[in-house]
């Protein structure tokens, strides 16, 4: 893969945070403005460099839709805002601090830290009163792709044998996959060899079921 320019990167760059923060990828006079560009050909012209490059890949059969090439993998095409699309269905997620990826901790919720605007199709989520996200600390669900400092989008919920809850277990939360066999415990299990099972004492309460992870860009 040829490097791009300096100016491409802070366009991949621009084009991934506004993706995280809105949910959908900007329009061409969104970059245009941004960079402060005399005309847009000059955008066009980066766009098209960066897909020769490997960089991004446009979406066949979709406008403003894309793969970003990271070293982590390819950020997802977002659905394309349309009139059928207003934005009043943007949803508006409540960031309530971390979760441990690793060691279940005591540490408590600080609150609301941030928001998250993004449609419900994106975060894959059903019910917008019963959506919050989480910022992950740790390395133990690395396997199913979530790693350390990346946001993740629960719902609240019954959860399923295999899914990626947030969990309060004997008082102290983690972000684990939940094992429930017929006729055992349900108990917790990481997506890291390093980490071991995690049985209940005397409790385990899901507090939300994994939907969807953001990840910002290096």
């Amino acid at each position: 893969m040829k490097a791009p320019t300096a100016r491409q990167r802070d366009i991949l760059q621009f084009l991934g945070q506004h993706y995280t923060t809105h949910g959908y990828w900007p329009s061409i006079r969104d970059i245009q403005a941004h960079f402060q560009l005399g005309s847009t050909n000059g955008v066009m012209g980066h766009l098209h460099a960066l897909e020769r490059k490997g960089c991004i890949h446009r979406i066949a059969g979709t406008a403003r839709a894309y793969r970003i090439e990271t070293p982590e993998g390819d950020i997802p095409a977002a659905p394309t805002p349309t009139s059928a699309s207003p934005a009043e269905n943007l949803l508006s997620i409540p960031v309530y601090g971390s979760i441990a990826a690793g060691y279940p901790d005591g540490l408590e919720s600080s609150g609301i830290v941030a928001r998250l605007q993004m449609d419900a199709r994106t975060a894959s989520v059903r019910h917008a009163d019963k959506t919050f996200a989480l910022r992950v600390r740790g390395e133990s669900m690395i396997n199913a792709g979530i790693l350390d400092g990346d946001t993740v989008i629960l719902e609240q919920g019954q959860p399923r044998d295999g899914d990626i809850v947030a969990a309060l277990i004997d008082g102290q939360t983690t972000l684990k996959r939940f094992v429930k066999k017929q006729n055992t415990t349900p108990f917790l299990r990481a997506e890291n060899p390093a980490f071991p099972d995690i049985h209940p004492v005397s409790e385990l309460l899901i507090q939300g079921i994994a939907r969807s992870i953001v990840r910002k860009l290096a």
